[in-house]
């Protein structure tokens, strides 16, 4: 397992023993993502905070370096929606959010009226 962050201070988020190789740069640039080994990942994950970024380093992961299994973190549902079309696995926390609140209010008792 590889991490990468521009920001070395970001891998202390995880702790200095969580079993990953912990690569700087950015993740839109293809030596980095060799570095971390992309090309031999069973799967990709990508969680930074632009959508389109992720969507973009998803579809390189996928289509360049061969991973079998790419997955973006997307905020934007619609866009979500538009790139699951494409082949890239999509995780929306804001629909997921949504819809997990819709769920909480139907749960609420109604007030006897």
């Amino acid at each position: 397992m590889a991490l990468i962050d521009e920001d070395p201070d970001a891998f202390e988020l995880v702790g200095e023993d969580f079993p990953a190789q912990f690569v700087i740069g950015q993740a839109l640039d293809w030596d980095v993502l060799r570095r971390a080994g992309v090309a031999r990942c069973d799967a990709f994950v990508t969680t930074t905070d632009g959508d389109n970024t992720n969507l973009v380093v998803a579809q390189v992961a996928k289509e360049h370096f061969g991973a079998t299994c790419a997955v973006a973190r997307v905020f934007d549902p619609l866009r979500a929606e538009l790139f699951a079309q494409t082949g890239i696995r999509t995780v929306c926390p804001t629909a997921d959010a949504r819809e997990l609140l819709h769920e909480a209010v139907l749960s609420c008792p109604a007030r006897g009226r």
